[in-house]
């Protein structure tokens, strides 16, 4: 059967083309995130797409395979497609756990592949930044890392008025937990089942709670946890002060340190479902909460003892391109196609070509960006080409300027003139 024209052109589903246009936008933001890692000291690194599918069997349970683009070499492996940074970053990290000084304070922009049930925000496909610090005990790391994804926020043009940080703690709801009287078996369940709260009706969850041995009193416990609208809430409800409360005041200090406390807030129904999680959690959303979250993470100490390394504090993060992307268009922030910066630069007749590339190469060596017309043009054709980004210069080199010594260098943005001398170019 003859394939379709709109599937023979489109990428497989749920994967992505980037088009120049899209390709800029794409830039941008991979240029935001390195930016702002590179302020806080991270420093970059990066792993094969392909890896074993033990490994993430190891972190994610036998059922995660469902989700992966599973497959075997031809030595009979079994591999997959990585759905995340994080069990290779710790299986990275346990190969050399003995010859880094910790703290390491790394960042990763990683293609990632999931095969999942797509929606708005969410494809099959995505590339992904992961901020993570091993080996720091201590609360600096959350801050440092939220911190940073806000800076890189702030370089896209998103402000408190845009996106909201959400912070808990799954320790502070282990403690919430055992003062409701649920025993410390049943809170990675509880976890896994609250966390769809929003997603799948709360009668629902009920029954997963049921399914789990809690019984109604506790489940009604569970759910009036939930229901806390602020920190001090939670605080009155624990009656005292718990290890896991006061690292979560320390945290909110720090954040007014870094100048980001109006970009945080306390909200009890972050959880994350994932079971490696052990303390602070946290995901950023649009103030309008009309999209998926911007970026989630937060600390898993357990990680790399479970993974086979030296067990190690350690909190990540992992900020996606979709949602961001979508984020930019909604608040009209989408990065240009157009560089700014360019320069066009074109002629009359071949015999004006030399001087053309010898300006083009010329201005190129003092670090301009240069797009040399390749072929003569006609003025009209010249201009109307280099007229369609907006931004720039235009210089159109005619045998008046190669008699003048002189071109003029016109700005594209507000028409405005200055002229250069050929005089001194190569």
């Amino acid at each position: 059967m003859t394939e379709q024209p709109e599937t023979l052109f489109a990428p497989p589903r749920g994967m992505r083309d980037f088009f120049p246009e899209e390709m800029a936008i794409r830039n941008a933001i991979f240029s935001a995130w390195a930016h702002a890692a590179r302020q806080s000291g991270f420093v970059q690194y990066d792993a094969c797409v392909v890896e074993n599918l033990d490994l993430l069997k190891r972190k994610g349970g036998e059922e995660i395979a469902d989700q992966l683009y599973v497959f075997q070499d031809k030595s009979g492996r079994d591999l997959a497609l990585r759905a995340e940074m994080t069990p290779t970053l710790a299986r990275m990290v346990a190969a050399r756990q003995t010859h880094y000084s910790m703290p390491l304070k790394w960042f990763a922009i990683a293609q990632c592949f999931r095969y999942e049930r797509m929606s708005r925000g969410r494809k099959r496909e995505h590339y992904q930044w992961n901020l993570d610090i091993i080996g720091e005990e201590s609360v600096s790391a959350e801050a440092e890392v939220i911190a940073t994804a806000v800076r890189a926020l702030a370089t896209l043009g998103l402000g408190p008025a845009d996106v909201q940080v959400r912070v808990n703690s799954r320790a502070l709801l282990a403690d919430l937990f055992n003062h409701a009287g649920i025993a410390p078996a049943h809170h990675p369940a509880i976890f896994l089942a609250l966390d769809k709260r929003g997603k799948i009706e709360d009668t629902a969850i009920a029954d997963m709670l049921v399914k789990e041995g809690l019984a109604t009193p506790a489940i009604d416990a569970a759910f009036k946890v939930l229901s806390l609208q602020s920190f001090e809430e939670a605080l009155a409800l624990l009656g005292s002060e718990t290890p896991a409360s006061a690292e979560l005041a320390s945290f909110l200090a720090l954040a007014s340190d870094h100048g980001i406390r109006d970009s945080v807030a306390f909200d009890i129904s972050i959880i994350r479902g994932l079971g490696y999680y052990t303390g602070i959690v946290f995901e950023c959303f649009d103030t309008a909460r009309q999209l998926r979250a911007v970026f989630g993470g937060g600390r898993y100490n357990n990680l790399l003892g479970m993974l086979g390394g030296k067990p190690m504090g350690a909190v990540g993060l992992g900020f996606g391109d979709v949602v961001i992307a979508e984020l930019l268009a909604e608040k009209g922030k989408l990065p240009s196609f157009h560089e700014d910066g360019l320069v066009h630069v074109g002629y009359m007749d071949e015999s004006l070509r030399s001087i053309a590339i010898r300006l083009a190469a010329s201005l190129r060596n003092q670090g301009r960006n240069v797009n040399l017309g390749l072929a003569r043009e006609k003025p009209k054709a010249f201009f109307s080409r280099a007229g369609k980004s907006g931004v720039g210069e235009a210089i159109y080199i005619g045998p008046d300027d190669l008699a003048r010594g002189t071109v003029r260098v016109k700005n594209l943005a507000d028409r405005s003139e200055r002229e250069l001398s050929l005089q001194g170019q190569p």
